[in-house]
């Protein structure tokens, strides 16, 4: 896949369910986000983990199963014909994935993991990283060179918020304008930026309205897109219960968004 050229370097949205829950909750979602970007002329990618590794509980669900889960995106991909992103949590994963996913990411947790970006990197795929909540915008940077290493200059950063205290996050927009010194696109994760990590005791909360405020404020910082987990009933959610955002309010959200970016493009 070639990222720029299927996004125009226009303002593009990462969005769908936290993880692959169903065949059903998939498709239904796809589609929806489908028809919203093309009525909007967004370019859309469709985002689900197909497990979650990194869990506040062993209680905590983790996924469907690998190779159900992989089907399901697999269909999704097809039937919608539209570009698929996936987490990858170890090495073997990268192979896995590779021939079904359009784009690899790199979890937040993982992003210093040498190995895994550049396993992820030499499929020369598009590689996000998402900015981990414990790092500088410099050492992103140093990611970016991980996967220029391997002969791909498709990388994405993700900034996703920093830590403050135990059960809260922050978002600095400095982050922003700095990732991009590396020229790597940019995206503002919407969605887990607002999360407070471990606040529900086996789950992470959210702080849901202020996912607009910070979303205007990361693309009028530079954010070329965003990244949004969405699902029809969130309080229903197997993962991220507390963070998504409702399908019912997406387009609205989406449309302001790319607003705003058109805004800030004409003040550059």
């Amino acid at each position: 896949m070639d990222f720029k050229k299927y996004t125009q370097n226009s303002f593009f949205m990462i969005a769908g369910p936290c993880v692959v829950e169903s065949e059903t909750l998939c498709m239904n979602v796809a589609q929806q986000l489908k028809k919203i970007g093309e009525e909007l002329h967004i370019p859309f990618i469709f985002k689900a983990s197909y497990k979650k590794a990194n869990r506040t509980s062993v209680q905590s669900f983790s996924g469907i199963g690998d190779e159900k889960a992989l089907k399901i995106l697999e269909k999704v991909k097809t039937v919608f014909d539209i570009p698929i992103l996936t987490d990858v949590h170890e090495t073997k994963d990268v192979d896995l994935v590779k021939d079904i996913i359009d784009i690899i990411q790199i979890p937040a947790f993982l992003c210093r993991q040498t190995e895994l970006i550049q396993k992820a990197a030499a499929t020369m795929k598009p590689v996000n990283i998402k900015k981990g909540q414990f790092v500088s915008a410099q050492t992103m940077i140093l990611a970016t060179e991980k996967v220029s290493s391997m002969g791909n200059t498709q990388y994405m950063l993700t900034e996703r918020g920093t830590f403050l205290g135990y059960e809260d996050l922050v978002v600095d927009m400095r982050n922003i304008p700095r990732m991009k010194q590396s020229g790597a696109i940019v995206i503002y994760d919407s969605t887990h930026s607002i999360q407070q990590p471990g606040k529900m005791g086996t789950s992470s909360g959210g702080v849901r309205d202020m996912i607009e405020p910070l979303t205007w404020a990361a693309i009028a910082a530079g954010a070329d897109g965003v990244f949004v987990e969405t699902h029809p009933d969130p309080r229903a959610g197997l993962s991220d219960a507390g963070s998504m955002l409702p399908l019912k309010d997406f387009k609205a959200f989406i449309s302001k968004a790319k607003s705003v970016f058109e805004l800030a493009k004409t003040l550059q």
